[in-house]
Order: structure tokens, then C-alpha cells, then sequence
């Protein structure tokens, strides 16, 4: 079973966090950008991480239900099935969950691992995030807290972010944001860390200039030594093995050097999103173009059914997909280096 277990994902952090690499985090909205992760980590031989967002999953439960919870819960099931074809490890975790959308989205899931859990069975998820960042830092905490309480119960890590994330996604837009939030501080690190430490292991989006959307190289200017800096700050009061496993949320446009360097300072997993996304769109495109008589009706023809099958577009869709997601796992320096069968 290649989704992993709660202990099988803990060993997964714990394995990037010594080897120094990163697992990409996809996100998926359908069976086919499933498959095409899948796809991509088992010719990686690298585990890595399939995730869901709000809107990922209110499109997979369909245009006419609209329910992000219920979809969420469709594209799970489905990877669980999915991944048992597979010899690498998967987690499975939520994207952004924004605090107006912790009872709508967050909490349904939560009640879904607790039933799992009172079966004999393990958490549906097995990470989500919660993002405060748009609240001040005390109140991100105190809803950081009683979430990261109810994960626990469950074996479930919990993502927060502190510091925002720039640009837009998922029809969240922080653009507005004064410029110095884009850099989370060590004091607010520090924070961070011992609010939740005491409760249980968590994940942290700490930010350093990164901004969700599309990019040319080199327009982001991050500054990755304020990780280092924030974890220094947390392992001078607490000790070496206090260092947090970091998240590196926006990183499209970033180049390859920046991306490299967070590694060295704690950054086990990065979101995988706009690229991703034009990875799959970019081949339907060509193939439209390329095919646009048969695709097409023009003039009252009839079209030429092999070009207008969906599955003519979407295979090629999943390749595009897994092929960037390879190229993911080669810049975090996970390839190959999947634990799957040692733990």
C-alpha cells in the first residue's frame, strides 16, 4: 500500500530532512493529474506528495455539487486506489485552508480520518495545512493549537504558515500585503516553533519573498538565508534537534541555486502548482491546433473522433504532467531515493 502510513510519512520527512532533499507536492484536481503524479514519482523512484486545495476540491466533486471537502475526499480515496500499482510512497495532504474556510473544508476532513481511525485504519490525509498567515501571529497560534491538538489525536501533521505567501491562487489574493509580511522574521519563527512544538510535529511555511503564479527566472528575488537565519534562532535557545521542517510555498520562476540553498535549511517539501498546471494544459493545446479539422466540426463536417476523445489530449496531458514533476524531483534531489520497502 503506497500511500504511506502516518509512521511511514514521519520516516519520510525525517529521510529528507538528513539526506538534505525535498519531496514535491503536487496538486491534483482529477484522476488523471493523480495518475500523472503517480506516474512521475515511480519513474522518479522518488516518494513524494500528492495535495488538494479548496478549489481542487470543489472541481472534483463536479461543477453542480461544488462541495471542496467532499471533492477533496473523491481525489483521496481515488489515490489511495490508484497508488497500490505503484513501488514508491505517496503522503496525502490539503493545501491552503484560509481560517474562513476551516469549518467548511478542514474540520469534514478531520471527521473523515476520525471515522477511519475508529475502523482500525489509518488517517484519510495524511498532513493538511492551516494557513493564518492573514491573521496577527497570536491569533494564527491559538487556531494553529487547537488544530494541531486534533491532528495529533488523529496522527495527522499540521502545515501552518506565518509570513505571507505573495501573488494569487486559488482566488486568494495577497498582493495588498505591506512587502515586509513577504519575509517571515526569527522572532516569529522562534514563535512559532514553541507555541507548537509542545503539541506535536508540524510542518512550517515560513517565507522568504516567495510568491504563488507564473514567472520568468529570476524575477523572484528570495532571500532563502532568512530560513537559515530563523533556524538558528530556534536551534541557539533549543538545541540541534530542534531544527523545523520547512515548506517552500510559491516557488515558480525561482532559479535552481535559491531553490538548492533552502534545502541546506530545513525545506523537505515544496508546493508544485503553476508549473505543473502548464504542463498538463500546454500538449491539449498543441494537440488542438495540431488537429483542429478533426477536433472540430468546421463547415458541417463530421470530425474525426480519435482527434475529439478526451483521452486522446489527456494521455498526452499526464505525460506533460509527470515529465515536469520529474524534473521537480531532480531539482529537490529526491530521485531515487525513495524508502519504500525499508520502513
Amino acid at each position: 500500500m503506497p500511500v504511506a502510513t502516518p509512521a511511514q510519512y514521519r520516516a519520510m520527512l525525517d529521510a529528507a530532512q538528513k539526506g538534505g532533499y525535498a519531496y514535491p507536492a503536487i496538486n491534483v484536481t482529477s484522476i488523471t493529474t493523480i495518475n500523472g503524479a503517480l506516474r512521475a514519482f515511480a519513474e522518479a523512484k522518488s516518494d513524494g506528495i500528492i495535495q488538494v486545495s479548496t478549489g481542487g476540491g470543489q472541481f472534483a466533486s463536479g461543477t453542480k455539487v461544488n462541495d471542496a471537502a467532499f471533492g477533496a475526499i473523491v481525489l483521496a480515496e481515488a489515490a489511495y486506489r490508484l497508488a497500490e500499482k505503484y513501488d514508491v510512497l505517496v503522503a496525502l495532504h490539503t493545501d491552503h485552508c484560509h481560517p474562513n474556510k476551516v469549518d467548511g473544508f478542514l474540520r469534514p476532513l478531520l471527521a473523515a480520518s476520525r471515522e477511519r481511525v475508529a475502523a482500525g485504519k489509518g488517517p484519510l490525509f495524511q498532513s493538511h495545512m492551516f494557513d493564518g498567515s492573514e491573521l496577527p501571529l497570536e491569533e494564527n497560534m491559538k487556531i494553529s493549537k487547537e488544530l494541531l491538538k486534533e491532528c495529533v489525536e488523529l496522527g495527522i501533521i499540521l502545515e501552518i504558515e506565518a509570513g505571507v505567501v505573495g501573488g494569487e491562487e486559488d482566488g486568494h489574493d495577497t498582493s495588498g500585503h505591506p512587502a515586509d509580511k513577504l519575509y517571515t522574521t526569527p522572532e516569529d519563527m522562534l514563535t512559532v516553533y514553541e507555541d507548537l512544538q509542545p503539541i506535536g510535529r508540524f510542518l512550517f511555511a515560513a517565507t522568504f519573498g516567495n510568491v504563488h503564479g507564473s514567472y520568468k527566472p529570476g524575477a523572484v528575488q528570495l532571500k532563502p538565508t532568512i530560513l537559515r537565519d530563523g533556524q538558528k534562532a530556534v536551534t541557539d535557545k533549543h538545541g540541534a534537534a530542534a531544527e523545523m521542517d520547512l515548506v517552500f510555498h510559491g516557488g515558480s520562476g525561482s532559479e535552481l541555486e535559491d531553490i538548492r540553498e533552502t534545502l541546506g535549511y530545513g525545506v523537505v517539501k515544496m508546493n508544485i502548482d503553476t508549473d505543473t498546471q502548464y504542463a498538463f494544459t500546454r500538449p491539449i493545446v498543441t494537440h488542438i491546433c495540431q488537429n483542429i479539422e478533426g477536433v472540430l466540426k468546421i463547415d458541417g463536417e463530421v470530425g474525426d473522433k480519435k482527434q475529439y476523445d478526451p483521452r486522446s489530449y489527456l494521455k498526452k496531458a499526464e505525460i506533460g504532467l509527470a515529465d515536469r514533476l520529474k524534473q521537480a524531483c531532480d531539482d529537490l534531489l529526491s530521485t531515487g531515493k525513495t524508502i519504500h520497502g525499508t520502513v
